[in-house]
């Protein structure tokens, strides 16, 4: 999933939009993780304590117990509508942090040789860093003797891409995820590309079998039933980077709205009438989704001071979740990335969503 970035290096703001362009905001990078951090700022009902130790925990993969053995070579469709034929594994370079993601839980982490400045979690922590997800630098690449590449339709830009091509390196390009329903799809393609089609079907037959786990501990009278009605929370996913001074509301393609609804609530921005993806944050919007809480990235939450600078952005304080400070807040690395690691994700948001428990029916 994409998100607005701020690049601190770059001196300037950059979004890149897929339907919204909010004047010299232009680059986009996937899920923004390079502000990624440990520990959370939950709301005080959630308990500091409790959010920090989930948001640790989630900086970590869980491979599987046994590590596969590819079966190749394997030809697949490359999402650029290229075929391309995998003869090695021996040397992976995943060009997002949520691909490393997946090929590390697949059990194929010795195989990786970098990573993207996006893969914070500790196994891949060590490795060198060769490119930052739209920034990818085809020299450094390559000067890993790469056997094969992952990357997905946001890695840019394209002329690195084909330069990695044109150097006879198996380039997979990969759909990003964007729903909960992507998150097998994605799995299964990576699996595919790498000759492990069993462990595929075996890691995304697990995170399915516990994100549905999750969902049963979702208290009984606050399931969303899609139409926005019930007890059911309205939460708005806010982006923020304080200091480039982005402050954005996300609509229905921000990528928020899946988690929030598995998690039994209404996503605040998209019923309010949001199609797009962002939209600079207003009194008026804020007023109109009349969030009951708010879900923010840990690093945006901390670039605008906290909760104490959050309610000072205008219309915050005046909604429902800012007068009750109910503030949630994820890790960035993880937050968006529908991957392995979305059963902790959706965990945490149910924690901090109902921190007075109770399961469902």
């Amino acid at each position: 999933m994409r998100l607005p970035h701020y690049s601190a290096a770059a001196g300037r703001r950059t979004v890149r939009r897929r339907t919204v362009r909010l004047g010299a905001l232009t680059a986009v990078v996937t899920l923004a993780a390079v502000l990624t951090g440990c520990g959370g700022t939950g709301s005080e009902a959630a308990g500091p304590a409790s959010a920090a130790s989930a948001s640790a925990a989630a900086d970590a993969v869980e491979p599987l117990a046994k590590a596969p053995e590819p079966r190749l070579p394997v030809t697949v469709r490359s999402a650029d509508g290229k075929d391309v034929t995998v003869t090695s594994t021996d040397r992976i370079v995943p060009l997002t942090g949520s691909l490393s993601e997946i090929v590390f839980t697949l059990g194929l982490g010795e195989q990786v040789v970098a990573r993207d400045i996006t893969a914070t979690f500790e196994q891949a922590e060590k490795l060198p860093v060769v490119t930052r997800a739209h920034d990818v630098s085809a020299e450094s690449v390559l000067s890993l003797k790469p056997t094969v590449v992952l990357a997905d339709t946001t890695t840019g830009p394209a002329e690195a891409i084909d330069q990695i091509r044109d150097a006879g390196i198996a380039l997979v390009v990969v759909e990003p995820a964007k729903e909960l329903a992507d998150v097998g799809r994605r799995i299964d393609t990576v699996a595919a590309a790498l000759g492990v089609t069993s462990a595929g079907d075996e890691l995304e037959a697990r995170t399915q079998s516990r994100i549905a786990a999750v969902q049963k501990t979702i208290p009984a009278r606050r399931k969303n039933d899609g139409g926005g009605g019930g007890d059911a929370p309205r939460v708005a996913f806010l982006y923020l980077r304080g200091s480039a001074s982005v402050y954005l509301l996300g609509g229905r393609e921000s990528g928020a709205s899946s988690l929030l609804e598995a998690a039994g609530a209404v996503d605040a921005g998209k019923a309010s009438g949001l199609k797009k993806d962002f939209t600079a944050i207003t009194s008026e919007a804020l007023a109109e989704a009349a969030p009951d809480a708010i879900l923010v990235m840990t690093k945006g939450l901390e670039s605008v001071g906290g909760v104490d600078g959050l309610v000072k952005i205008p219309g915050v304080a005046e909604t429902p979740a800012g007068m009750d400070r109910r503030i949630v807040s994820i890790d960035d690395g993880v937050l968006l990335n529908y991957g392995p690691r979305t059963d902790r994700v959706l965990a945490e948001l149910v924690e901090q969503l109902y921190p007075e428990g109770g399961r469902s029916e």
